[in-house]
């Protein structure tokens, strides 16, 4: 790819290292790169070279470096005067590291005279930087190499000391060469060097200047400078004039001014720092003055006397003058000739003091400037000195009050410096300054500023509070000034001290108020007196916070006065101390109250005066500003009537009203900014107001406080965000200051937690910003910002002096809160079909490349800051997602630089780790959405292969280079791929795999050892997770296992990889599923133990779950693949899984744990129905679940609905797999008592729900329907849902429970019967909750079955639940009968079904109940005699299986009421006579369909409008065998029908042996018949007509003895069929069906031959034996008869020879009453068959 990591590490990318913003962050890492570059630091400037013909040689001789970057470097040469080999250097670093195009753009660069023109003048630029950034790295090494806060402090130092020997020499001659350098022309620099580029070249030989000065300062603040030295330095600043006599000086123009000027002030400091004022203070201290390096020096003291007179036309030369004064002074007093008053008058002259002051103002106003604080604490040390030794009158020529400020100024200054204040307060106080704070004690309270003044600046940490608070409360003395004598006082004759006669109030405030009061005989020290009047020192102790106090009611009472002006001047210092005091230390604020509770009114009187004191206004709003940060709500009530903040007349309803600003006044402040701030251009009340609202948002008011605050943030977001750039400004900086206080406004705003906020209709603060930024022009503003552009910033950052603070900095951070203010919004923004403008301005494509994207884009080329290019992507990263535009499409020609770019810096070694991350994590977001983006990254070629077979290879610029660096198992742990790096890598991968890139995905899956590489950290051993685990390894792991997943999901077995095989193969054998498994569980474990705590990496942990689950159920169908074969590993990994779930679902709940047991409990139910043969050997599966249940169902939890269903399911199914076994029969009670509890509670909140639908009127339930009404949500009756899985566990544990001693004691403690009866009926009346009715059903019938059981159904009243309800479910269909009759697969539920079931519920019943039962069941089959009917007729009509179904539930009810006729006879006689005539015809139409194959398989081919599907046999005789898929060839569909034909016949069967052995209750009894001569015939009624033509499918023709002949005809050849293995048909019975089916065919067929014997010969011997019946029509019988049925029987009894099974089948069947009663019953098979020999007897009657 590009140039690798350049040998020659650029200056920049050194100092970047050096300040730990770099991947190298390790100290030992920081030493090897100082010892690397020593000599570069040590040679300074001087390591760049001038050209020289032995280095050109060397670039000629040089074949590593093509012929263009050669020539090209020779004219860097010329134009730089920079030897050519470093040239070729400086070219191929640019090119590294800024060089905005692509490598191929290059070569025309180089031939195209303008572009490589424009590329020279910018490399120039590069190499200024360089320089300056080398001489920053030193800096950096003196600032810090004595900290001992400082990371790498040892490193730096070992580095000072091995560079302190001839640094300064070097640097300082490097100095004078700049100061003293001709400026480059034409001539000498080639044509390019033309006016602006001179101008250019002098500002970096300014800016070189300042540095190394600074240099120079800094190290000799560490190291003493000899005498010589100072006098040399002296001698070169002379002849510099200190910076202004530059030899290039009719270069200077004004934006340079402010370098000179830093050029001074360091030369300045530097002379005061070589003459060592603080050791001479010592030394004077200790009376050894000797010791001082300057007393044995006198040639130089001779010298920088003669020197020093010639001084005093700069301001620059105040400072060394003093201090030159103060070293003469000091060592030989007794020369103190008028030489020394000359210097010393000449420096008061120069304004010292105000020049102090100004100087370190203007070296830094932060607090973490190193510079300005060693200056200060070299000024600290003049100035204490200067103190100490001349008296302060002294020090005051010219006007003394301006001096005595000037030196309070400058004093405040220099204790700002951090520990002076505590240093100051531990002095004697009459040593150094405290002298200052002595003399303005001494004019207090007459002047109160100079005092607070210098107090405010002595306030620096909690203890100094504590001094200066006690210091005040505390005075002694009160000053007053009087112009005459007063007349209550007595004086001495020499009027040198007063009396006071009376006492006397301080100040003329009203009664009641806070007031000092001076008493009586309090004597006073007249300081001075006569004409011009007097100052007294009244000896009086009173606490000035009291004092205050009066000033501040005094100012209340003169606002609207000519004398507010002078009040404002004696408050606004108290208002700033104060404020220091409580922004310092927050503990004192209670005693500062009588202060802060009157701030409030003073707002409110000051603002709305006509011309308010801003400077006071702002010093209010800032006290504020920090008291809001503790109570935010005690400030803001108070605000809120004070009329200063923008308010709203009329309630605020919706954000329209808002947003217009319709009703809002400005407020005070409104006013204030638009009057006064804006045409002054001064906003010190605007900043402070800003800070005032953000402090109070973040508070966290309330909801109704925020609302309040809407007016505020509407002012900010309507009339300053969009305009505040366009206002005036006196000073530089402003502007962006407040720029970026907006910004942290509405950041703040938009990250306030949303419980903060209450979503009602009215707007949020929140709304209403997300609003207010996306349509307003308030949006388009913070664009603007965004759109500033790095090089913008770039050119901000080179014209600040310090590298460290300044516009650029502010500037850098407002775009960053831009960056995240917008992010936020379109995070934050409600999902609309519209496109916001916001989304307009930040997506449209501008022409000329200068769309935002573009920009934001190319913040990838800052390198100050790395969080700006980071948060530029992030940005990028949410447009991608959610903007409907192509990136790369927007980046139009920049496309392949930027990506370039993007590169460079994700391969750099170097590069922060955090930016790295972010590219791969928006690459990873732009695979789904960007494809274009992602192809430029992915770079994929076509290998030059066969037509049609496209293989790809990797580009040289693809990114896939540096993933598969970072997931080399060699590269872990490096420091240039840390964990997080690696983990976005596989994230990329991850979105490959998921986005299916198949040309990404095949380069890689064939590269070598790139499984190997992936699957590393899956072979690592975690630590526990009770230790922090780096959250990252986690989702590092959870990736991995998500790739294999799809690989092995998407791919063929066959075609995997050999080395993924191998390394699954590795993977089984190294036991780590069995260590995952483990993991995972305790993993889960952890959490549920943690829950108070928290635990910091949950979504991790959620993820490593979920790609575990993923692989589980993978192996599930992938075993061979996967390696996961033994049943002992897959026992362990269930018992995981088990144990998890229980850890997670048995605790306290918390929503973490609700999650991860919801995920444990779907892989439970997974793994139960895929591993049942696992399963069945498991140990005790039931007794956790059980737990689990209990735990579960205490939740009361709307997020346990899913989690319960799945507990219930995992239940249901290990009551499938393993049963009841003898030791959980104990566990049963307990388990069923918390099921019944279930369903009582879920029934009785359906029936509410049902009832409330039916209410509302709601129609059929509808799927996709919006609605979301509370009701619909918790009870929406599902398959899967818990109350339906609920019944059918109740059922399950009711069959485990045969002889049903728990459950009857069970529900007699919890009436379940009663509630679901109730629901049941109530579904089955509005049709609503299919599947309860079925799943209650299913339970009911269950129970039904053992006689307990049936009379606790029957005595619930299972009748008036059923009985007229099931009207609805079919009476309400539009189309009558086909509807009914659905052709719906009987599997899925269905309301037919739920008749069904009601039906087999009916029959289970009667047959458990008998006697009991048969007047509820008459009622019912009276209630539904129309469906039954309908129903026996439809078998003709309809042949689909759900309808054969219904045909089959009512003839076998039907069989068990007929067991009753006698009953029914009375009750429902006409009724009786119907079923009679439709079984009939029913057992013809069966026999007709049976007899008639091909009429049945084109029937249903007709009826079912298309082909069969395929489907099942009936349930009760369904195979393992799964449905056929899909037919593929002939073969296959014929398969199908034939099967789906097959389950007609077993159906039709079915019916038809139901139907005759009911018909067999309603013919006579045969033995009795035969043999009761008596019996009354007329009981019996002819069922059968006398005819035995074969039955035809014709509903005209009346079923006769033929069709029963026809019938046993059917049944013979049937049993034929079957055992005929040679015919076509034979042989697809004999596959389609297993052998048990086939047993049971055979058994069925022979069940119904026996009853159709019966019931023929009944009927025969009834026909025989009716008078009514003519004698030819007997005779046709019997001949008939006769003939027929000796034909049948040799054929039945040749079956019997091959051994058929013995009859009746009564396994078949729900009744083994049916056996007809003949003699010898058991079937015996030396002799014939009983039936058969029955038929033989009757046979031989007719014959006679």
């Amino acid at each position: 790819m590009a140039e690798s990591e350049m040998s020659v590490r650029s200056s920049r990318e050194l100092h970047t290292i050096l300040l730990g913003r770099s991947a190298l962050r390790e100290p030992a890492q920081i030493e090897a790169e100082l010892d690397r570059h020593w000599d570069r630091l040590h040679q300074g400037l001087c390591y760049y070279k001038p050209p020289s013909s032995s280095s050109a040689g060397k670039v000629k001789e040089d074949k590593d470096v093509a012929q263009p970057l050669k020539d090209f470097g020779l004219r860097i040469s010329k134009l730089l005067c920079l030897d050519e080999h470093q040239s070729v250097q400086l070219l191929q670093c640019y090119l590294q590291e800024d060089y905005r195009g692509t490598r191929d753009s290059l070569k025309v660069v180089f031939k195209d005279e303008r572009q490589s023109q424009s590329l020279l003048l910018k490399v120039a630029d590069y190499y200024y930087e360089e320089r300056m950034c080398l001489l920053r790295c030193v800096l950096l090494l003196l600032t810090y190499f004595q900290d001992e806060r400082h990371p790498y402090r040892a490193e730096y130092s070992n580095c000072v000391n091995k560079l302190e020997k001839d640094l300064v020499s070097k640097y300082k001659s490097q100095f004078e060469n700049l100061f003293k350098a001709e400026a480059p022309t034409w001539e000498t620099h080639g044509n390019l060097m033309t006016e602006r580029q001179v101008s250019h070249w002098f500002l970096q030989c300014l800016r070189e200047q300042s540095l190394l000065l600074e240099i120079i300062f800094l190290y000799y603040a560490y190291f003493e400078m000899s005498p010589s030295d100072l006098l040399s330095f002296t001698k070169m600043f002379k002849e510099q004039g200190f910076g202004l006599r530059q030899t290039n000086r009719h270069l200077v123009d004004k934006s340079m001014d402010a370098l000179v000027e830093r050029i001074g002030y360091f030369s300045s400091l530097i002379l005061v720092e070589g003459m060592d004022i603080d050791f001479l203070h010592k030394c004077a201290l200790e009376e050894c003055t000797e010791q001082h390096q300057f007393s044995s020096a006198a040639d130089v003291i001779k010298g920088m006397d003669q020197l020093l007179l010639t001084f005093g036309d700069i301001p620059h030369h105040g400072p060394v003058l003093l201090a030159w004064v103060l070293l003469r002074h000091t060592l030989r007093p007794e020369e103190s000739s008028p030489v020394i008053r000359r210097i010393g008058n000449t420096a008061l002259q120069l304004e010292v003091f105000k020049y102090i002051s100004t100087m370190l103002k203007g070296l830094g106003v932060s607090g973490n400037n190193v510079t300005a604080i060693t200056a200060k604490m070299c000024i600290y040390g003049l100035l204490s000195f200067v103190v100490t030794s001349f008296e302060e009158e002294s020090l005051q020529t010219g006007g003394q009050a301006a001096q005595c400020s000037h030196l309070i100024d400058a004093a405040c200054e220099v204790l700002s410096a951090p520990n002076l204040a505590e240093v100051f307060w531990e002095m004697k106080p009459n040593m150094g300054l405290g002298m200052i704070l002595d003399s303005a004690v001494g004019m207090f309270p007459h002047k109160i500023g100079p005092l607070l003044q210098l107090l405010t600046a002595l306030l620096s940490n909690k203890s100094t509070v504590k001094k200066v608070y006690n210091f005040l409360d505390k005075m002694s003395y009160y000053t007053q000034v009087y112009k005459h004598k007063p007349n209550d006082v007595i004086s001495k004759d020499d009027e040198t001290l007063w009396r006071r006669q009376t006492p006397k109030l301080l100040y003329p405030l009203g009664t009641g108020q806070t007031n000092l009061w001076m008493p009586q005989g309090v004597l006073g020290q007249v300081m001075i007196g006569g004409e011009q009047g007097y100052v007294v020192r009244w000896d009086h102790s009173y606490s000035s916070w009291t004092l205050f106090t009066c000033e501040v009611e005094m100012l209340l009472h003169v606002v609207s006065t000519a004398d507010v002006i002078a009040h404002c001047v004696r408050v606004k210092p108290v208002l700033d101390l104060v404020h220091k005091i409580i922004s310092t230390d927050w503990t004192v604020s209670d005693c500062l109250l009588p202060l802060t509770s009157r701030i409030y009114m003073l707002l409110q009187r000051l603002t709305s005066v006509i011309n308010p004191p801003v400077d006071v206004i702002a010093s209010c709003v800032n006290c504020l500003s920090v008291l809001a940060a503790r109570m935010p709500a005690k400030v803001w009530s108070s605000l809120h009537h004070t009329g200063f903040l923008p308010f709203a007349s009329n309630p605020l309803t919706n954000m329209a009203q808002c947003v217009s600003a319709e009703g809002m006044k400005a407020g005070n402040y409104g006013n204030l900014l638009v009057q006064i701030e804006q045409p002054k251009g001064e906003y010190a009340v605007t900043i402070a107001f800003l800070r005032l609202i953000t402090t109070l948002v973040k508070g966290q008011l309330g909801s109704t406080q925020n609302k309040g605050l809407i007016p505020c943030v509407l002012l900010v977001l309507k009339e300053m965000l969009p305009t505040y750039h366009k206002w005036r400004y006196n000073t530089y900086g402003v502007r962006e200051r407040i720029g970026c206080l907006i910004l942290e406004l509405i950041h703040a705003i938009l990250n306030l937690s949303p419980e903060g906020e209450d979503q009602a209709s009215t707007p949020t603060l929140q709304s209403l910003c997300i609003y207010s930024l996306a349509n307003t022009e308030a949006g388009q503003a913070v664009v603007n910002i965004m759109g500033v552009g790095v090089d913008t910033i770039d050119v901000v950052l080179a014209a600040q002096p310090s590298s460290s603070e300044g516009p650029g900095q502010i500037l850098i951070q407002t775009v960053k809160l831009a960056f995240s203010v917008t992010n936020n919004v379109i995070r934050l923004k409600p999902p609309s079909d519209v496109v916001s403008p916001l989304e307009q301005a930040l997506t449209q494509h501008g022409g000329h490349g200068n769309n935002l994207i573009v920009v934001l884009a190319k913040y990838i080329y800052h390198k100050h800051d790395p969080a700006l290019p980071r948060l530029a992507i992030q940005l990028l990263k949410r447009l991608a997602t959610v903007a409907p535009m192509s990136v790369y499409a927007c980046l139009g020609n920049d496309a392949v630089a930027i990506r370039d770019a993007f590169l460079t810096r994700l391969q750099s070694k170097t590069e922060d780790m955090r930016i790295k991350v972010m590219i791969l994590e928006f690459l990873t977001v732009a695979v789904e959405t960007q494809p274009g983006l992602i192809e430029l990254f992915l770079n994929l070629e076509v290998k030059d292969g066969t037509e049609g077979s496209k293989e790809f290879l990797l580009g040289e610029w693809s990114c896939l280079h540096v993933v598969l660096d970072l997931i080399d198992s060699k590269q872990q742990g490096k420091y240039w791929c840390p964990p997080m790096l690696h983990k976005a890598a596989l994230a990329f991968l991850l979105a490959l795999w998921q986005d299916r890139r198949d040309s990404a995905i095949s380069v890689l899956r064939t590269k070598e050892r790139f499984w190997e590489h992936l699957t590393t950290p899956l072979f690592a051993t975690l630590a526990p997770p009770s230790d922090t685990t780096e959250a990252c390894v986690l989702e590092t792991c959870a990736f991995v296992m998500k790739i294999i997943g799809l690989e092995i999901y998407y791919v063929v077995s066959g075609s995997l990889e050999q080395s993924l095989k191998d390394g699954l193969q590795k993977f089984s054998n190294a036991r780590r599923y069995e260590y995952w498994s483990q993991y995972v569980k305790s993993l889960v474990c952890h959490v549920a133990e943690m829950e108070e705590e928290g635990v910091g990496s949950l979504t991790e942990t959620q993820m490593l779950i979920s790609a575990w689950r993923m692989l589980l159920i993978l192996s599930t169908s992938h075993s061979d693949v996967m390696q996961l074969t033994e049943d002992s590993t897959k026992l362990k990994l269930f018992m995981d899984v088990l144990d998890g779930t229980k850890a997670a679902l048995t605790i306290p709940m918390s929503v973490p744990c609700l999650r991860l047991g919801s995920m444990m409990a779907t892989l439970l139910l997974i793994l139960l129905k895929q591993w049942r043969s696992v399963v069945v050997t498991a140990p005790d599966i039931l007794s956790p679940l059980s737990l689990i249940l209990e735990s579960v169902l205490q939740a009361d939890h709307h997020m346990m609905e899913r989690t319960k269903a799945k507990i219930f399911s995992a239940l249901i199914s290990v009551l499938q797999i393993q049963g009841l076994n003898s030791g959980d029969i104990s566990q049963l009670p307990q388990l069923l008592l918390c099921v019944c509890e279930t369903v009582k509670e879920e029934a009785l909140a359906l029936i509410d729900s049902t009832r409330h639908m039916s209410q509302v009127g709601e129609g059929v339930e509808d799927e996709d329907s919006m609605e979301t009404d509370s009701f619909r949500s918790p009870q929406k009756d599902q398959r899967d849902g818990v109350c339906v899985l609920a019944l059918h566990l109740v059922k399950e544990l009711c069959r485990s429970d045969e002889d049903g001693e728990h459950w009857v004691s069970v529900m007699r403690k919890v009436p379940v019967l009663p509630p679901v009866l109730s629901a049941v009926e109530i579904s089955l009346r509005s049709k609503h909750n299919l599947y309860f009715s079925e799943a209650a059903l299913h339970l009911l019938l269950t129970l039904a079955r053992t006689p307990q059981g049936a009379a606790a159904v029957a005595g619930a009243g299972i009748i008036q639940t059923i009985c007229l309800p099931l009207l609805s479910v079919y009476e309400g269909s539009s189309n009558g009968a086909s509807q009914s009759f659905s052709r719906k697969s009987q599997d899925s539920a269905c309301w037919p079904g739920v008749y069904r079931l009601c039906m087999s519920l009916m029959e289970s019943l009667l047959k458990t109940l008998r006697y009991n039962f048969i007047n509820e069941a008459l009622d019912f089959v009276g209630v539904h005699q129309e469906r039954i009917l309908q129903c026996l007729n439809a078998v003709r009509t309809v042949q689909s299986l759900a309808c054969l179904d219904e045909a089959d539930h009512t003839v076998g009810f039907l069989l068990q009421l007929s067991s009753f006729c006698k009953e029914w006879q009375f009750h429902l006689p006409k009724l009786l006579w119907d079923v009679q005539v439709n079984l009939c015809y029913l057992c013809q139409t069966c026999t007709y369909l049976l007899h008639s194959k091909k009429m049945l398989h084109h029937y249903l081919q007709a009826k079912n409008g298309e082909a069969l599907p395929p489907g099942p046999l009936p349930r009760t005789q369904r195979g393992p065998q799964t449905p056929s898929k899909e037919a593929a060839g002939g073969g296959e569909r014929e398969e199908a029908e034939q099967k789906a034909l097959l389950a007609v016949q077993c159906s039709l069967l079915k019916i038809l042996s139901k139907t005759l052995a009911t018909l067999q209750h309603f013919t006579p009894d045969c033995c009795q018949i035969l043999l009761d001569q008596s019996m009354d015939l007329a009981e019996y009624r002819t069922l059968f007509v006398l005819s035995f033509t074969t039955p035809a499918f014709d509903p005209d023709v009346a079923p006769s003895f033929g069709t029963l002949l026809a019938t046993i005809n059917v049944g013979l050849s049937m049993l034929g069929e079957i055992e005929k293995k040679k015919e076509p048909v034979s042989q697809s019975i004999a596959s389609l069906a297993s052998s048990e089916e086939i047993q049971a065919l055979k058994s069925l067929l022979m069940f119904t031959m026996e009853n159709c014997f019966y019931v023929l010969i009944s009927q025969a011997v009834r026909c025989l034996k009716d008078p009514s019946t003519p004698p030819r029509d007997k005779q046709r019988l019997k001949q008939e008869l006769s003939s027929e049925l000796s034909t049948l029987l040799s054929s039945l009894s040749r079956h019997f020879r091959r051994g058929s099974p013995s009859s009746p089948a009564s396994g078949m069947l729900p009744s083994t009453q049916n056996k007809p009663p003949t003699p010898g019953s058991k079937a015996s098979h030396e002799g014939q068959e009983p039936f058969i020999q029955l038929v033989q007897a009757f046979v031989r009657l007719v014959q006679r």
